[in-house]
């Protein structure tokens, strides 16, 4: 495995390098490149969110590793769209993406939220450029399911109103991707490989729906257990001091996990 994992216009970057443009297809998408250990990771935003929300552990990754993060198309100073994409469609790119950056070997993909059903996606459809997963309180299909199964009369309401705050707040084609109910790849059509979910479940004083309850929070938490129990070298950590923005919240816990990944993929 080569030290410097880029070739080409990759051979510029050292400890660290300005946001920039890169052409993906039709599309400008923005990302940066810090660092230039052995291993690559590649850092997937939520719905809406642009690289930014990876501030608080960017740099720190960076001492560590050779780490990108990006704007998906439609966010912070990428492309602006206005037509749907779906998951697939978002790892589709992002497989395109690590292509254009000349990208050789495969990446160590940290998702938070709704990166993670894009990161789902990749994984299955991409496997060659992926060896193992982190994923921060990712999105599940299956989080309207919690809901019902706590009262379903109240849940179907609320999540109409979820429905009409997204699309005001434009943010229907994420949840509308994931809540169609179109199941989302598991194990085995991702592959055997390190993979762990950090979960956040901590209560929430003045719940705003069903799903932030303590029953909720609870189901929440088991859900995952269960998904990444699936997984040989699954691994699933649930947390009660972090919200939903893990890497905000515990930057620290997100950079321990991302090395207990590291020291697995170097023992193998």
């Amino acid at each position: 495995m080569k030290l410097i994992p880029f070739i080409g216009i990759a051979l510029s970057f050292t400890v660290s390098a300005q946001p920039t443009l890169i052409n993906v297809n039709e599309f400008e998408l923005e990302y940066e490149v810090a660092g230039n250990g052995k291993h690559i990771v590649l850092l997937e935003a939520g719905g809406s969110a642009g690289m930014s929300d990876w501030e608080p552990v960017f740099n720190q990754i960076a001492e560590h590793a050779t780490v990108i993060r990006y704007s998906r198309v439609g966010n912070g100073n990428s492309t602006a769209i206005k037509r749907h994409f779906t998951s697939s469609d978002y790892a589709e790119y992002a497989s395109e993406f690590l292509v254009a950056l000349d990208v050789n070997q495969p990446v160590i993909l940290v998702a938070h939220s709704y990166g993670g059903s894009v990161a789902r996606e990749f994984a299955a459809a991409y496997p060659k450029q992926i060896k193992a997963l982190l994923m921060l309180d990712p999105s599940s299909e299956h989080d309207v399911d919690i809901l019902r199964a706590i009262d379903l009369e109240k849940a179907n309401r609320e999540i109409a109103q979820i429905k009409l705050d997204d699309m005001a707040d434009g943010m229907s084609n994420q949840y509308l991707d994931f809540w169609s109910k179109r199941p989302l790849p598991d194990y085995p059509q991702i592959k055997d490989m390190p993979v762990t979910v950090i979960t956040s479940v901590r209560k929430v004083e003045r719940p705003a729906n069903l799903f932030f309850t303590d029953q909720g929070r609870k189901m929440w938490g088991e859900l995952w257990q269960e998904w990444a129990s699936a997984f040989p070298q699954g691994k699933s950590v649930l947390t009660g001091k972090s919200g939903h923005f893990v890497q905000i919240d515990e930057p620290e816990l997100v950079l321990n996990e991302l090395l207990v990944l590291m020291q697995k993929l170097d023992n193998h």
